[in-house]
């Protein structure tokens, strides 16, 4: 039996895990550029950065396993080389960008410092907590948690409150495939399959119940974690585009409207000169926090690849530290850039992965996982050359696949795949 207590610690703490400084710096730009669009563009933002998780998170309910069992089913191989990468992205870019959010926004406007100290500290920090493995999920859920949460609805709550609630014209045409695409910037897809294992194990190692009794906990602090996650972003959404233009005018944040200056210029305009420290908890908060779930995640992975070994706990956990060192470095608009055509071609592979994975077996066998994983990488191509290195050619391509000049060229070619194969062949046990 699942106490209500257990079940709050896991859905504060899965929330806390997903629930980034970057994903805390997106969604006001968002909708500061989104204006009069911005329900729209929430719509789109959702469906990539709190359904996705939510399904990720069900998904891992069913299998109770590691990352490798979202992948198995196309091959061991396959599996392996997928979890590698996406241990290897998340380590290499929302980790370090955590460091440079806190460093942007909490420790450089109020103690002048040099990213590296800033990032030596804060990954030091973030090393003794993943190296205690088992008071994780506790502590984020018990403490941490609860005041990210309160902080980011006083924000929200005093921002709408005292805001004219007048918003400025649209800069976004096409805003549910703006937010969609904004939504790959949360990394919380990815977040669901790698943060979700960590709360599996940590599960695992505090409470002794039945593999019905886990997957309940898991499906109900998914959708708490999920709903929380939506309240966020959908007020965080509004206050951009209601509070934004205020701040634009008011302030000489117009010559610089970045994530950082958008968020900081409507916590202290909301707040008061309290805002600026409400906003530095804050953001160092949601980053820690967030931090400790990557590399506590990427750390149990290779633990458990090389035979349950403790030393590669440790080792794994320092040399994602180190490289979070290194990376955090640079500043967070940099390490935006660089994560997205890294995001153009591995978030459609992730987004596939969780659906199958939740889907009746019919649509779910082994050949499905393989044609509908094959026909999302080839259909993926376009969008990363396309950002990478856009040409005529690729342009007159592209036109005769439906939603490609979106970057979701591969939807409608995988929906067809999974739907066609899944209705036309017969069951087979894996």
């Amino acid at each position: 039996m699942i106490s209500r207590k257990n079940l709050l610690i896991a859905s504060f703490g899965l929330f806390s895990l997903f629930f980034g400084a970057g994903n805390l710096l997106l969604p006001p730009l968002l909708g500061y550029n989104a204006g009069e669009n911005w329900f729209w563009v929430t719509i789109g933002f959702m469906i990539t950065a709190v359904i996705i998780p939510i399904i990720g998170i069900l998904a891992h309910a069913k299998l109770q396993g590691t990352l490798y069992d979202f992948g198995k089913k196309v091959s061991p191989q396959f599996s392996l080389i997928y979890c590698i990468l996406i241990y290897v992205i998340a380590v290499a870019i929302p980790s370090p960008r955590t460091a440079a959010a806190t460093h942007e926004i909490a420790i450089h406007p109020n103690f002048g410092t040099s990213p590296l100290l800033t990032s030596a500290v804060y990954f030091a920090l973030v090393l003794i907590f993943v190296l205690n493995r088992s008071k994780i999920l506790g502590f984020i859920g018990k403490f941490l948690t609860p005041l990210i949460v309160i902080m980011l609805l006083m924000v929200i709550g005093i921002g709408l409150w005292s805001s004219e609630m007048i918003t400025s014209t649209s800069q976004i045409q096409t805003p549910i495939v703006s937010g969609i695409l904004e939504g790959y910037q949360t990394f919380d897809a990815i977040g669901a399959v790698v943060v979700g294992a960590v709360i599996i194990i940590s599960i695992n190692l505090k409470i002794d119940a039945s593999f019905e009794a886990k997957r309940t906990l898991i499906r109900k602090s998914g959708w708490i974690a999920g709903l929380g996650l939506f309240i966020i972003y959908a007020g965080l959404i509004s206050v951009g585009a209601y509070y934004g233009s205020e701040i634009s005018i008011n302030t000489d944040l117009s010559s610089d409207m970045q994530r950082a200056n958008l968020l900081r210029g409507i916590s202290m305009a909301s707040l008061g000169g309290f805002g600026n420290a409400v906003l530095s908890i804050l953001i160092s908060l949601a980053c820690f926090t967030t931090a400790i779930g990557i590399i506590a995640g990427t750390a149990d992975y290779f633990k458990g690849l090389l035979h349950n070994s403790k030393p590669v706990y440790v080792i794994t956990a320092i040399i994602a530290c180190v490289l979070g060192i290194i990376v955090g470095q640079l500043d967070f608009n940099s390490i935006i850039l660089v994560a997205v055509p890294v995001l153009l071609f591995i978030y459609p592979i992730t987004i596939v992965l969780i659906i199958l994975n939740v889907l009746p077996e019919r649509f779910s066998t082994a050949f499905v996982f393989r044609s509908v994983v094959l026909v999302t990488f080839l259909f993926s191509i376009p969008d990363v050359v396309g950002f990478v290195s856009p040409s005529e050619g690729l342009q007159a391509f592209i036109q005769y696949i439906p939603f490609a000049q979106q970057s979701l060229g591969w939807v409608i070619p995988s929906f067809v795949t999974c739907l066609g194969i899944g209705l036309l062949n017969p069951i087979k046990k894996v």
